[in-house]
């Protein structure tokens, strides 16, 4: 089974867009929203905030269901070096980290990386390399503020061979093992996103490990077909079950997050494949707009429909209300109550009322 990149899936269309200016630093933020070990058990959700496309719109979202999101990581910074942690347009926006801070909502910003499996596992594997790259990442969080940082470095497991990812687990075990020290002792919140463990994919992870140091453990459960793949669901139930299944072999259950996506991918057949990333209203209004039957896919449990235009073929896989509904059931059975969306102004708006019917019928496991 092929492993593409979901960070693909959520930078493709930043091509395309800019965001807003930059904002100045925000002030320190005051312990009681900053400690680590504080959750309220009310808010279960997570969300990421794209940095392209209508920022303020997303930004909107977060606070419309500021009930249930007790973290939003705004997609704002990418690890290019050693110590160079470079900055999205619009990073730092104090009235979006302000106004999520005032709505009870923790800013955790995410953090990718440019670097491949190779240079990464010679980074993190080199002792005076790894706390360079610990203090450059300490310095995003500090200067701004922020409640903590959310590792997404899918690069280092995508490429390389299997002996570079062997090299790049050692490393990032020890990598997260000094920053989420470093972070717990400023109080604040150590967060690691990881691609699905099925098959040999995700190899590059050590779930044990990371678990025990990380706060949170978002597992991507997207992009089991993507645009440079053929056509078909982004996610499956059969999917989740498998993921699931060797996540809470390993990790605790309370510290797992499960990311439902709120987009698609539109296949060009006719042109060699070619996809295109849709947002569930894009994909919803396309539907529509060519008079396409909505068809369900009881399989995998999720929307998709077909429509011809200037004489192409188009195959739509996506998601919504009635799929994250679907899938909820196999969190169910793994007692998984912790759950994320990419991406904050994407989705199906359906899709909080299933996200929190799915959270109260679950307390906290520990």
């Amino acid at each position: 089974m092929h492993r593409p990149s979901s960070f693909l899936a959520r930078t493709g269309t930043a091509l395309l867009l800019a965001a807003a200016a930059l904002a100045g630093p925000l002030a320190a933020a005051s312990p009681a929203t900053t400690a680590h070990t504080r959750h309220d058990p009310t808010r279960t959700a997570s969300a990421w905030l794209p940095y392209w496309g209508d920022v303020d719109a997303a930004y909107r979202d977060a606070l419309r269901h500021a009930d249930q999101l007790h973290t939003v990581s705004p997609f704002w910074y990418e690890a290019t070096g050693d110590s160079t942690v470079t900055a999205h347009p619009g990073a730092g926006r104090r009235d979006i980290v302000q106004g999520l801070r005032e709505a009870g909502i923790k800013v955790v910003p995410t953090v990718t990386e440019t670097l491949d499996a190779k240079d990464m596992a010679g980074l993190m594997l080199d002792r005076r390399r790894r706390a360079a790259h610990v203090e450059a990442l300490l310095r995003t969080v500090r200067g701004h503020g922020y409640d903590g940082i959310d590792l997404d470095y899918e690069r280092m497991a995508l490429t390389g061979d299997a002996a570079d990812r062997a090299r790049v687990a050692t490393g990032y075990n020890a990598l997260t093992a000094d920053l989420c020290a470093r972070l717990h002792a400023l109080g604040k919140q150590c967060v690691v996103t990881v691609l699905p463990q099925t098959g040999d994919s995700g190899t590059a992870y050590d779930y044990r490990r990371l678990g025990k140091v990380a706060d949170r453990f978002r597992i991507m459960g997207y992009d089991l077909h993507w645009s440079g793949g053929a056509p078909g669901p982004l996610s499956s139930r059969q999917w989740y079950d498998a993921f699931l299944r060797r996540a809470t072999a390993t990790v605790p259950r309370h510290k797992i997050e499960v990311a439902f996506p709120g987009y698609g991918w539109d296949w060009d057949r006719t042109a060699g494949g070619r996809a295109t990333h849709r947002t569930w209203k894009e994909a919803e209004a396309l539907r529509r707009s060519t008079g396409a039957a909505y068809r369900f896919d009881d399989a995998s449990g999720t929307p998709h429909f077909r429509y011809r235009r200037d004489g192409h073929d188009h195959e739509v896989w996506y998601q919504d209300a009635r799929g994250v509904a679907a899938h909820k059931e196999v969190l169910d059975r793994y007692r998984i109550r912790g759950t994320g969306l990419w991406a904050l102004g994407f989705e199906d708006p359906g899709s909080w009322a299933e996200l929190r019917a799915h959270a109260v019928r679950h307390r906290p496991v520990r």
